[in-house]
């Protein structure tokens, strides 16, 4: 049996996850690692540091250890280390956002990134940046910050952060092609909104990075 090792900044994301894997990699061992203080440490000094960067390195290098055949790290405040640990370690260790940033890529050029942390935004930003130079693809980034929203939802408000989240996405994106959520826990606003509030396609990581996960796990079997 194979075992993918999920790798969250949060333990709120854990049940998400949870459900995914059941659904799309059913069959798979499936491990969860937890560190709070990698993405609290960052929101707190304003970007990556270097010393958040080893912890997550190792931690992901930790999951190895553990058995894991695959790595999916589900922050994108971390991604840089992620890249970095993708080329130290000889197993796959996958960032939750790219498969993500390379559909964006390939659905439009005026490309729209919200997020609820700007530790995120540019992070993932750079990411769709990436992926476009690499696909060859000329794309315009819009970015917007859903100010309010990750505050509200640490602090239990959940009914808060979604209006914020929506309000962002129905008006602050207006007119782009595409649109992608940087964080995880964002893709639950999406049911919270009408049908036709937001004409382009919305693109979020979760499913999308256990799908690349089970494409890695199938291509080991």
């Amino acid at each position: 049996m194979k075992t993918l090792a999920l790798v969250h900044t949060s333990p709120t994301l854990s049940p998400l996850f949870n459900e995914l894997t059941a659904r799309l990699v059913p069959g798979v061992r499936v491990l969860h690692f937890v560190d709070e203080s990698l993405i609290k440490n960052t929101i707190a000094s304003g970007h990556l540091e270097r010393a958040t960067m080893r912890r997550a390195i190792a931690l992901i290098g930790s999951t190895f250890d553990a058995g894991a055949d695959v790595a999916l790290v589900t922050c994108s405040s971390i991604g840089p280390a992620v890249d970095m640990a993708a080329a130290l370690y000889d197993q796959p260790v996958l960032r939750v956002d790219r498969p993500m940033a390379d559909k964006a890529v390939q659905t439009g050029r005026r490309i729209g990134v919200a997020a609820t942390l700007p530790t995120t935004l540019g992070p993932t930003a750079d990411l769709v940046r990436r992926a476009a130079r690499e696909a060859g693809r000329d794309v315009e980034i819009v970015e917007k910050l859903c100010e309010g929203a990750f505050d509200a939802v640490m602090a239990g408000d959940g009914d808060t952060h979604d209006r914020i989240v929506g309000e962002g996405l129905t008006e602050g994106l207006k007119g782009v092609d595409v649109i992608v959520l940087a964080q995880a826990s964002m893709a639950r606003v999406l049911q919270t909104l009408p049908a036709d509030a937001i004409a382009a396609p919305v693109y979020s990581s979760p499913e999308l990075g256990v799908e690349r996960a089970k494409q890695v796990l199938d291509a080991l079997a």
